[in-house]
């Protein structure tokens, strides 16, 4: 787990190195270890190394292949890279292939000896978490990539035959290869839903790799090609078995993905905040794991928010190394300037897991494992359930529009709610369905609340009115209305939108901030293929989590599957009306005096929240607390 930086096509090379020396400052928090430079003919490269596997020097990047010919950065774990090496080592009689002498025992030197081997389709090879930059010294293309579902970021800007890229979108600003300007339709996306989707980014200019895509770079051009699918790679392996076959199948892959990702040759751990996800991984961890188990949660005074008691439950079942971080309004007013600044890109989650990747690396923690994944996987968020329901109601598109527009007019009127709004968006829509339903279901601000906060500028009009729904383009784009399961359709629209564009990200660039690593079992291709070509009879939510849960068997405890669901947050809306007010006000009303906001729409909204205005909750304030902030810090502005 690292840092990466590299700029191709400048012909100075002392500018060069001078820009990517500026940009691998920038990355210092997420490699404390090492760091290393390597300039060549119109290509800079620069690595931050945080030392997981081999801790020797010989892990030391950029790392040259055997005869000099390649040149490599990487940021990320190679999970099956010790089968990997045995093959490559092989010498196979009648085989052209040559065995790779391998110099060093890293992750790192397998994937370079699996490019040399196998080009772009090593990747078809890959099982982990990895953004990762290829040289060829020979033919002067780069090769960078990125893995199937985005764990790890890849950040670039392409301008004029320049191509510069990054773990980290402030690294690119370094760089000043790139205008410190607000992406003024990103914008929109952002207010929408909390983040910007993939591959854009709020900064014009800054674009993201996607997940499971591949880029080359040589002679002054640049092309962006696809190697792995989510909805051409489910799998059919569960086809025609029994429920009992399938649950312990999904035990098999779940026990293999945690196993593989306990390889580390520094102290681990695990987030446990009492849920089932996060309960599955520390028992699974406890099965498979030699040592002791280190466990971190957050405790809350609040009592309402505090899991601290299902979190004990489960350290003493599994007899872990508990550790408990309490957290009072005071602490978090103290550690939350931080939080902020360890904010690569806006988003309105985040601190939360500043926190706990804080205190677990002062604990003398480097990697951890989360249960960042098994909600979207096995059903877990109500969406799923709503998604259902919408499915079978298609006679409301029987009912003629100007009265389902009527109806959704009384409902507002009469029950005000974020809840309500969104249903009364959904009535007064020429046909309802899942297409049109589920942008709806992760959406902040709904579209007439941003017009009211954005300024009436031409910027902001597309035949009328705001820039098209990005999640909409995205569920076009991925298909996945077309796919049999229902259920599969939901899991697939949550993977490709808010798993990866907002928890992903926060969980890499928080974690990161500590210089620690997190690992996501959950979301282990091989168990992400098998679980989307499972029937929804085997996944329909009647109880939480139902597959996961029967698939465990007596790992987990009642008390723990049958606990209402919490979500790991924080009490954000009483301390945004106290011990947070003045600067969350103060953050409004420099937002509001942007060009691109509304001043008085801004500040009415602001002042709705304070009012217990129920359409006004405390995460359709906070993020945009989170934007303005994250403007200032970094300078991005007109």
């Amino acid at each position: 787990m690292c840092g990466i930086n590299g700029i191709l096509g400048l012909v100075d090379s002392t500018i060069a190195k001078q820009k990517v020396v500026a940009m691998n400052t920038a990355l210092k928090h997420r490699g404390p270890n090492d760091e290393g430079f390597f300039v060549g003919t119109e290509i800079a490269l620069a690595h931050r190394r945080l030392s997981i596997i081999d801790l020797s020097s010989a892990g030391h990047q950029p790392m040259q292949s055997y005869d000099g010919r390649y040149q490599i950065v990487y940021n990320g774990e190679l999970y099956n890279y010790k089968e990997l090496k045995f093959e490559l080592q092989r010498v196979v009689s009648g085989s052209k292939e040559q065995a790779y002498l391998f110099q060093t025992n890293t992750d790192t030197e397998v994937i370079i000896a699996s490019y040399i081997r196998w080009g772009a389709n090593c990747l078809k090879h890959f099982n982990g978490m990895f953004a990762f930059a290829i040289w060829d010294n020979q033919t002067k293309e780069l090769f960078i990539a990125r893995d199937r579902l985005g764990i790890k970021p890849l950040y670039y800007c392409f301008t004029e035959g320049v191509l510069a890229f990054s773990s980290e979108v402030r690294a690119l600003l370094a760089s000043e290869l790139v205008a410190r300007k607000l992406d003024e339709n990103s914008l929109i996306d952002y207010l929408r839903y909390q983040t910007v989707h993939a591959p854009n980014t709020i900064v014009k200019g800054v674009k993201m790799l996607m997940p499971g895509h591949y880029m080359k770079a040589d002679n002054g051009k640049v092309t962006v090609h696809s190697y792995w699918n989510i909805t051409e790679t489910v799998s059919d392996a569960s086809k025609g078995k029994s429920y009992n076959e399938v649950c312990k199948d999904v035990n098999v892959l779940l026990t293999k993905a945690v196993k593989r990702r306990l390889i580390a040759d520094v102290p681990f751990g695990a987030f446990l905040s009492g849920g089932i996800d996060s309960s599955a991984i520390v028992g699974l961890m406890s099965k498979v794991s030699t040592e002791k188990v280190k466990t971190f949660s957050i405790v809350f005074d609040e009592s309402e928010f505090s899991e601290a008691k299902y979190a004990q439950l489960i350290a003493k079942k599994f007899n872990t190394d508990h550790h408990e971080i309490k957290l009072k309004p005071e602490d978090f007013i103290e550690q939350l300037p931080d939080a902020l600044k360890a904010m690569d890109h806006p988003s309105g989650d985040g601190p939360n897991t500043y926190v706990v990747s804080k205190a677990t690396k002062e604990a003398g923690i480097t990697m951890a494992l989360s249960g960042l994944g098994g909600d979207e996987l096995f059903a877990g968020y109500d969406v799923f359930k709503r998604s259902l329901s919408i499915n079978n109601k298609n006679y409301l598109n029987a009912i003629p529009l100007f009265m389902r527009k009527a109806g959704a007019n009384i409902l507002n009127a009469t029950k005000p709610s974020v809840s309500s709004q969104k249903i009364a968006e959904l009535l007064k829509l020429n046909k309802i369905n899942f297409n049109s339903f589920y942008p709806l279901s992760r959406q902040v601000l709904m579209d007439e609340q941003i017009v009211n906060i954005i300024d009436n500028g031409e910027w902001r009009m597309e035949n009328g009115g705001l820039p098209r729904n990005k999640v909409s383009e995205i569920i076009e784009q991925t298909q996945i209305s077309n796919f049999k399961s229902q259920i599969s359709t939901v899991s697939i629209a949550e993977i490709s939108t808010y798993m990866q564009n907002v928890l992903l990200r926060d969980s890499d660039q928080m974690s990161m901030a500590s210089a620690l690593e997190v690992r996501v079992p959950f979301i282990d291709y091989t168990l992400v293929e098998y679980v989307l070509g499972v029937e929804d009879k085997y996944k329909n939510p009647v109880t939480p989590k139902k597959l996961l849960v029967d698939s465990l068997g007596d790992l987990l405890p009642r008390e723990i599957v049958n606990r209402p669901k919490m979500g790991f947050t924080f009490p954000w809306k009483g301390w945004m009306k106290n011990e947070l007010k003045s600067f969350c006000e103060a953050k409004m009303v420099a937002l509001s005096k942007r060009r691109q906001f509304n001043e008085r729409g801004v500040i009415k909204l602001w002042r709705d929240f304070l009012a217990d205005n129920p359409r006004v909750t405390w995460s359709r304030i906070w993020y945009l607390v989170v934007l303005e902030n994250w403007l200032e810090e970094n300078g991005v502005g007109d």
